[in-house]
Order: structure tokens, then sequence, then C-alpha cells
């Protein structure tokens, strides 16, 4: 039976087998923003953004996506407050990530978020990009963002 708790970046870096992507998640309430690094985990590229139907053709639709990119693992964006607390929506992503990782024997790690949606929101109307196609993309956009930010810390760390 997988181990249903979720790790820290740096447990997750002495448990990752060489040369597999890793899967980046942007989690809300009606959407999840689904990334995938390459091989060498150097760049994460967003992937699709899933609308959210219930909990396990959702997962159902994640897992598939990990097992055809042969994952190593999954990230999980934590929507932390800026105060460093953590609200509804916290715990609402900290209960899914739970129970995806009953789903699977993929280690899941969580990396903080905040700002991510923010910053990826500004970056699409700096470039000029309309509110309809803003929506279709920022969560995929987001969820490579925070799996980009995993990468770098685990790059660091194996330096």
């Amino acid at each position: 039976m997988p181990d249903a708790a979720p790790i820290s970046i740096d447990e997750l870096a002495e448990r990752l087998p060489p040369g597999r992507p890793l899967i980046g998640l942007d989690v809300g309430t009606k959407t999840i923003g689904v990334a995938v690094s390459d091989r060498s985990r150097r760049i994460a590229s967003p992937r699709e953004t899933i609308r959210r139907t219930k909990f396990g053709p959702d997962a159902a639709r994640l897992l598939e996506i990990a097992k055809g990119d042969r994952a190593a693992a999954v990230v999980i964006g934590l929507p932390i407050s800026m105060d460093g607390s953590e609200g509804p929506r916290a715990q609402s992503t900290r209960g899914f990530a739970r129970n995806l990782a009953r789903l699977t024997d993929l280690p899941i790690a969580f990396w903080d978020e905040r700002l991510s949606t923010a910053v990826v929101e500004r970056m699409l109307i700096e470039a000029d990009r309309s509110r309809a196609r803003r929506a279709e993309i920022v969560d995929k956009l987001a969820a490579a963002y925070i799996l980009q930010g995993a990468l770098d810390r685990l790059a660091r760390i194996a330096e």
C-alpha cells in the first residue's frame, strides 16, 4: 500500500531516480493545471488544464499523465497565505494530495505556490493576452511556474 503522506522537496531529492520527469500540479477549485519537466529535470513545461469533476476521474487523468510520461514524482503547489498560515485552500490541497497518494506509489511533495498564479497572470497581461486566452492557459502555466521552482530547488540540493 502506498505511503499516503506527502514529503518535503528535500526528502524528494533523496528518492528520485535519474532520467525521469516530474509532474507539477496547480490544484484549484474548478481546474487542475498540469506541467511536466524534461527528463533531466531542468525545464518545466505546461501540459494541460483539467476541468475538475469528481476526485476519481480527476485523479485517474493525473495518474494517466504520470504513467505516460514515466514520471518519478508529483509536485503539488501548496497555497500558503502571505503571512505563512494555511487557510481553507491549503487544507483542501493537502486533502487532495493525501487522497492522490493513496492511489499511487509515486512520491508526492508540496511546493510553496505563493503568488504563482498572480505572477503568471501578470506575465500574460504584459504579453497582451486577452482575458479569455489568459483564462485558458493560466492554470497550466501556474503549474509550470510551481514545478520550475521545485526543479530549481532540487538542482541546488544536488550541487
